[in-house]
């Protein structure tokens, strides 16, 4: 496989190219993925040509660069979200319509939680959250949701990570997340105020697949007042029906076969 000078492959190349891209630069010139991407202009210019070439990228008419649709294409085929999301998706309608604020489903990956799916409303509080986009595990309710369910390895990565501040509110003490994470393994879930925003509170619920494992966490973003514990009900019963849907498919929403119970 060629390589640069600096040793890195064309497809280390490609990678860095496309990760340039994020929520709130979903357009950008060659001059900008360039300098996002770490590469020479001339470099990102002729990648930029090529993976246009095959519909990966396109080009507006003022000739900047955005992820082109055979992208998506490629990507939802396979996407290993895509069965949680189907299952998910009529529970979070109905959630979304009981709260009138926001409704999101996130997914651990890596560090983070990657929201797959989220759906708002005119005059909603304010939410950070995009689809596709990521926050800290240790920042958010969805992603704190997560943490506390996966492995120890896992933990012990995050809890050893500076854990950035969003807000005053936001843990960032070891110790403290340690605590919370136990607390939301033993009430099966989490209200985080003000963690991401001073004005918005989030609640998250695990999800499960049939055979208990947690594979995603169903959230809500309202406003930090009285009425936000009151949530947790309609969250835990819209998991309970998200875990039953992917209880009568073949896969347990994170792309793996559910083995379901043992055998007597």
């Amino acid at each position: 496989m060629a390589r640069s000078a600096s040793g890195d492959s064309i497809v280390d190349r490609v990678v860095r190219l496309l990760e340039a891209f994020g929520p709130e630069r979903p357009v950008l010139t060659v001059s900008e993925l360039a300098a996002r991407a770490g590469l020479p202009l001339s470099t990102a210019s002729r990648l930029v040509e090529q993976l246009t070439e095959h519909g990966l990228l396109s080009r507006d008419p003022d000739r900047r660069v955005r992820v082109g649709l055979r992208m998506w294409e490629l990507a939802a085929r396979a996407s290993p979200a895509l069965d949680l999301r189907e299952a998910a998706m009529p529970f979070l309608e109905d959630l979304h319509a009981v709260v009138r604020q926001h409704a999101q489903l996130g997914v651990l990956d890596g560090p983070d939680v990657l929201f797959v799916e989220r759906l708002s409303a005119p005059g909603a509080v304010i939410n950070v959250t995009k689809i596709a986009g990521r926050l800290p595990l240790h920042a958010s309710s969805a992603g704190l949701v997560l943490l506390a369910h996966a492995g120890p390895d896992v933990q012990e990565e995050i809890l050893h990570r500076p854990l950035r501040a969003f807000t005053a509110r936001t843990i960032t003490e070891p110790q403290r997340l340690r605590r919370v994470l136990a607390q939301i393994r033993q009430e099966d879930f989490v209200h985080c105020r003000g963690h991401i925003h001073p004005d918005a509170a989030a609640l998250a619920v695990p999800v499960r697949s049939a055979s208990g494992q947690v594979v995603a966490a169903l959230s809500v973003v309202v406003p930090d007042d009285e009425r936000a514990l009151s949530r947790v009900p309609v969250l835990r019963a819209m998991a309970r029906g998200i875990r039953q849907a992917l209880s009568t498919g073949p896969l347990n929403g994170s792309g793996v076969v559910d083995p379901g119970p043992p055998s007597a």
